[in-house]
């Protein structure tokens, strides 16, 4: 039998969110536990089958062992480490609001700055980070510097579910809108 070590930071939710997405030839229960299921995972590698398009970019049976066999990008961070991570985007966003102003912040230069965006960029999948990405490509003080935060293939698969949604709620389809006022109820007028 195939030997395989699936890193302990994939859950059964993990492990059952690969198989449906990825087209796995795994018949599971919900009453399966992780043994049962990593043992299913062991049997797939015997067979020889052909993986659909997927977000995680695995194409064959070695990308997803590799996958399987590292830390799940999604869940990188201890409840200390995430804190951490959390503290550090709190200070930048106060320097963004404060209009990018060094002396109204903790920073004592741009280079410190720039060491912390680089080490909470790798955690992209918080959502503080994305933000402190998207204040920070508006600093001038970084013209040509592109924060861009890594995003596990999951969460961006969520987000970019959210946004075909959200463009979706956004069709009015020509109606116009009027707030209440206390002279004047809600109007709503379609053209």
């Amino acid at each position: 039998m195939y030997r395989m070590i699936i890193h302990k930071s994939h859950s059964k939710t993990d492990l059952i969110d690969y198989i449906n997405d990825l087209g796995l030839p795994i018949v599971f229960s919900h009453q399966d536990n992780k043994r049962d299921i990593h043992e299913k995972y062991k049997e797939v590698f015997l067979k020889k089958f052909d993986f659909k398009p997927n977000f995680y970019k695995i194409e064959n049976l070695d990308g997803l062992k590799n996958y399987l066999e590292n830390c799940n990008p999604k869940k990188t961070l201890s409840i200390k480490e995430k804190q951490n991570v959390m503290l550090i985007c709190k200070h930048i966003i106060n320097y963004c609001k404060n209009g990018y102003d060094m002396n109204l912040c903790k920073y004592e230069s741009p280079k410190e700055l720039q060491d912390d965006m680089d080490f909470i960029k790798q955690f992209g999948d918080i959502p503080s980070v994305r933000r402190c990405c998207k204040l920070m490509n508006n600093d001038y003080h970084f013209v040509g510097i592109n924060f861009k935060p890594y995003i596990s293939p999951q969460t961006q698969k969520i987000l970019d579910e959210k946004n075909a949604n959200s463009t979706k709620k956004n069709l009015n389809f020509g109606a116009k809108i009027r707030r209440a006022t206390p002279d004047n109820p809600i109007l709503v007028v379609f053209d």
